[in-house]
């Protein structure tokens, strides 16, 4: 028995898809060299916004993708719930169990993973975890002690944006989550992630006004795009709601397996594309990952084939938030 996960993982044998590929690229070649769907007016906010064009990342590769972990507080009794039927009960053992379990086994984990396999990580997380959860930040930081932090708000449940309070508010909110990251991180994010991906036309003003210079609030492209407020611009890095494990495994009912194979069609359809029209700029996606589900050991094992997998890609370049905009002159 091969007892090497990373060697039997290169062993199996990947289903013949010759046709399928011959296929797709002959579609791919009709493809337009750069798409313009963002140079126009964001629909939500209302502002100017604009795709940034990169012809192609380090090592002429053509897909950048950044894996964003959630490191995430919720407070007891909320959160994430695995079992619905259960969640009348009190006290609620088992869903409590779930979250519990995440936090603390999930998040080092995970950590543990993209250390022993070397790729790079961006972290995202929850202004509170740092005094609820330090033994488990500690540890999960000494294994990545260089990646980089993206605010996401103070927590995931009471203390969300306060989107019906106008722009002052939400500039306070900004301020405060900004200023307890640096202080227990001796970094001052530069990267935004609204709680729960809920934000409006105030949120993006205020992120701009408080120095705020990226987020990963842009779910609808392959690109990275600019949005012009009027109190300064931000970059819109792309991350797909469709390609988030926590939507796929709680709302959709995914198997690791299944959300496994999702990423790597994902991908590998971006790959395609790419070497089909070689004049077609170069493309990136940000893939949302929680401890929920890729923090369990079958989880982490479905997120280790996929990170073999792509590290195999000559197209693929695996990368964090922060080199991504740099590569695109961005920072």
């Amino acid at each position: 028995m091969n007892l090497n996960p990373a060697a039997a993982i290169r062993a199996r044998n990947v289903p013949e898809f010759g046709l399928i590929v011959r296929v797709a690229l002959v579609l791919a070649v009709l493809l337009p060299r750069e798409s313009g769907a963002q140079d126009r007016i964001d629909p939500v906010t209302g502002f100017a916004r604009e795709a940034i064009h990169t012809a192609a990342w380090p090592a002429g590769k053509k897909v950048a993708v950044s894996f964003a972990f959630f490191v995430e507080e919720f407070g007891f009794g909320q959160g994430p719930i695995f079992r619905p039927d259960l969640a009348s009960r009190n006290p609620d053992l088992v869903n409590e169990a779930f979250r519990q379990y995440a936090i603390d086994w999930g998040v080092v984990r995970v950590g543990r993973l993209f250390q022993e396999l070397n790729v790079p990580l961006t972290i995202v997380v929850n202004a509170e975890f740092f005094g609820r959860r330090p033994s488990v930040w500690k540890e999960f930081r000494s294994m990545l002690p260089n990646a980089p932090i993206v605010a996401h708000g103070m927590n995931n449940t009471s203390r969300m944006l306060p989107l019906r309070s106008g722009i002052a508010a939400q500039k306070t909110y900004f301020r405060r989550t900004l200023d307890l990251i640096a202080e227990a991180t001796g970094v001052r994010p530069t990267g935004w992630s609204s709680p729960s991906v809920y934000a409006n036309r105030d949120t993006m003003r205020a992120m701009a006004a408080e120095g705020v210079a990226y987020t990963l609030d842009q779910i609808d492209s392959d690109v990275i795009s600019r949005l012009k407020t009027p109190d300064g611009s931000l970059i819109l890095l792309p991350y797909p709601t469709v390609t988030v494990d926590m939507g796929q495994y709680l709302a959709r009912m995914k198997t690791t397996r299944e959300i496994e194979a999702l990423w790597l069609d994902y991908v590998s359809e971006l790959v395609i594309e790419a070497r089909a029209n070689p004049a077609r700029g170069a493309t990136t996606v940000v893939i949302g990952i929680h401890p929920f589900v890729v923090g369990t050991p079958d989880g982490a094992f479905a997120l280790r084939r996929v990170l073999l997998r792509l590290k195999e890609d000559d197209a693929v370049w695996l990368a964090d938030a922060d080199a991504i905009l740099k590569a695109a002159g961005l920072k």
